[in-house]
């Protein structure tokens, strides 16, 4: 295994003042590096473990520090830390910012209260790891002396010392006032516990820094937040989409009217909610005290069917998540838009033509409540996805027609008679390949765009071609862009289609549930009410690109598929609009209404794009060192 130095070294320098105090920051860190021989190592390069180690504790803390009072809150937090450990955890994670508190207005107000790494903080924290033999994970406000530069960070040490830091890369403005960008990147750190990543709060908005943390080959990602929701509400996804545990750890206090919500969780590779600490929904509920939480991790669960699906990445196709567009894009939508649209949710039919009739029946029924603008059918509409592994190849083949073969006819004929757009998905024949594709019809029947979809299901390998470029279709309605079922395992299509400033995404699917979850974070983190059964991927699709996300699904039939589709909104958290989903198990066209561009908001996709970080998302377009087993 390779590693490299921290880059916390210093120059020579006159015998000024704050040379001295350089210098003894160095001497403190030859000290540290000599009885701690990982100090400072962060991992570049990850070896395979060896066989799965046993199942392990390990533990989430919730503590509070008082805003400008470092030496008060580095005992209590120590104190927190060491009962975790003496409970037998063997990785702990402490909150954002653990030692200061959080809400500073300038570098001016923070200077007494930063800390450099190795410094007070580290000493204490390394002197828990080694007595308990356990690896812990903390936030603090850092100060580089080489430059100083101040830093939101988070350190993890073991019993061997400093094993690497990560600084926040994705910043809420709050610290923007004093803290400078991360230039770490995101690096993944080899331990005895298997590799950990660390994001920070609002990292987690953006599919990016924990999609960076799996390409590195992280096994767990260690989460210190200060969050009011969103950062939390956002990281049962993330989990699914790369296959690897978080702990995240929050506060539950307030501190200058900044309420924190609690809730802190650990989440499994799968998607499964392992703990949860309470929601604090209000002031007078604050809790000042820690607060601990436990769960197991089981290292056998780190091979997994998401760190596999990353083999199946498309980085040839990803050059524009390379691309800043901010803070002027002249393709960006600057008039929002009303839309009506219906969803369709039914249970498939193998046979086109029954097919037809139940989609007009459910489009002409709802039609007498009033004219919609677009209508979206599930993937595969005509005919339900040819799933049965040995027939998958010979199903598809008899089903697929030409783009202009005679049942998407009578579609486009349905839409030129209602003047509606229609969006759907069927199997392509295109001379002797077979595509899954989504179509986007005009009010006047004419095909505005097909997308070919990039990212095949397992299910879809055996007789689909992918597609080789990604669509995004300008109409009166906005920029619409297209995506098929199971592309939001991979967010990096909706992060595309982010960049390209798509106002609304059209996402037809068959979703059975053999992949992905519903919600399980708390729902009561919603200020309005939010559907049980809700995608967590769908969700994430629209909290992630700022854009509208439309779903259709099939519901019921003998592949028990899971409705859920509907209009997923862009912050059901603080109230801006509402998710709306139909029942689950009805078969209907659902109407919904929503505005495009959310631009006065508190958060956008306009803020998206600014707070976007290319300079460190290479990775994301290289082709990656294979995880896990190709499945």
């Amino acid at each position: 295994m390779k590693r490299l130095i921290s880059p916390f070294a210093f120059l020579p320098a006159p015998a000024t003042p704050a040379t001295l105090a350089a210098l003894a920051a160095l001497a403190a860190l030859t000290l540290l590096a000599v009885f701690y021989p990982a100090a400072l190592k962060a991992a570049t390069e990850t070896t395979p473990m060896a066989a799965p180690g046993a199942p392990f504790k390990v533990a989430v803390v919730e503590f509070n520090p008082e805003l400008n009072n470092l030496d008060d809150n580095l005992p209590k937090l120590a104190k927190a830390l060491e009962e975790a450990a003496a409970a037998g955890a063997k990785l702990i994670v402490g909150p954002e910012m653990s030692t200061t508190g959080y809400a500073y207005v300038d570098r001016q107000a923070i200077a007494p209260y930063v800390d450099t790494i190795p410094g007070k903080a580290t000493k204490t924290l390394i002197e828990i790891a080694a007595k308990h033999k356990a690896y812990i994970v903390v936030g603090l406000a850092e100060k580089n002396p080489e430059t100083d530069l101040y830093y939101n960070s988070s350190v993890l040490v073991g019993p061997e010392g400093i094993v690497g830091v990560y600084r926040k890369s994705h910043q809420w403005e709050t610290e923007e006032h004093w803290s400078s960008w991360g230039d770490l990147g995101v690096p993944v750190f080899d331990t005895e516990l298997g590799r950990i990543a660390i994001n920070i709060c609002f990292d987690s908005a953006f599919f990016e820094p924990p999609r960076l943390a799996a390409l590195g080959g992280a096994d767990i990602q260690a989460f210190p937040t200060n969050s009011t929701s969103q950062a939390v509400w956002a990281l049962q996804a993330r989990a699914l989409q790369n296959g690897y545990y978080v702990l995240s750890a929050n506060r539950s206090n307030t501190e200058l009217d900044f309420s924190m919500i609690g809730a802190s969780a650990i989440w499994s590779p799968e998607g499964k909610l392992l703990a949860e600490a309470p929601l604090i929904k209000s002031k007078d509920q604050d809790v000042n005290d820690p607060t601990i939480i436990y769960a197991e991790i089981d290292p056998k669960l780190y091979d997994n069917a998401a760190k596999a699906r990353l083999n199946r990445r498309r980085p040839e196709l990803y050059a524009d998540l390379m691309l800043k567009i901010s803070p002027w894009d002249y393709k960006a939508s600057t008039e929002p838009k009303e839309v009506s649209a219906l969803t369709l949710q039914y249970a498939p039919l193998a046979d086109p033509a029954q097919a037809l009739a139940k989609i007009e029946e459910l489009i002409l029924a709802e039609l007498k409540n009033g004219p919609v603008d677009l209508v979206v059918l599930p993937e595969y509409a005509l005919t339900g996805p040819p799933k049965d592994a040995t027939q998958a190849a010979s199903l598809a083949a008899s089903w697929a027609e030409a783009a202009n073969g005679p049942n998407i006819t009578r579609l486009k004929d349905l839409a030129k008679k209602n003047a509606f757009h229609l969006a759907f998905g069927f199997i392509e024949k295109d001379g002797q390949n077979l595509y899954s594709t989504v179509a986007l019809l005009g009010p006047d029947g004419h095909a505005l765009g097909l997308y070919r979809k990039t990212h095949l299901l397992e299910t879809e390998l055996a007789w689909a071609t992918p597609g080789d470029a990604f669509i995004i279709v300008s109409t009166p309605l906005g920029k619409i862009g297209l995506m098929s079922g199971g592309e939001e395992l991979f967010p990096e299509v909706a992060g595309i289609l982010t960049v390209k400033r798509a106002d609304l995404i059209v996402l037809p699917a068959a979703w059975d549930l053999s992949y992905g979850a519903t919600l399980a974070a708390n729902l009561e983190m919603t200020k309005n009410p939010y559907p049980p059964f809700a995608s967590s991927l769908w969700d994430s699709v629209a909290l992630s690109s700022q854009a509208y996300t439309l779903v259709a699904n099939f519901s019921g039939g003998d592949k028990n598929f899971a409705g859920a589709g509907g209009l997923y909104a862009l912050d059901p958290l603080y109230g801006l609009d509402q998710t709306s989903l139909p029942q689950q198990n009805l078969e209907t066209a659902h109407r919904v209404k929503f505005t495009t561009l959310a631009k006065d908001w508190w958060f956008n996709q306009g803020h998206v794009a600014a707070m976007r970080r290319p300079e460190m998302y290479l990775p994301l377009i290289k082709k990656p060192t294979p995880q896990g087993n190709a499945k």
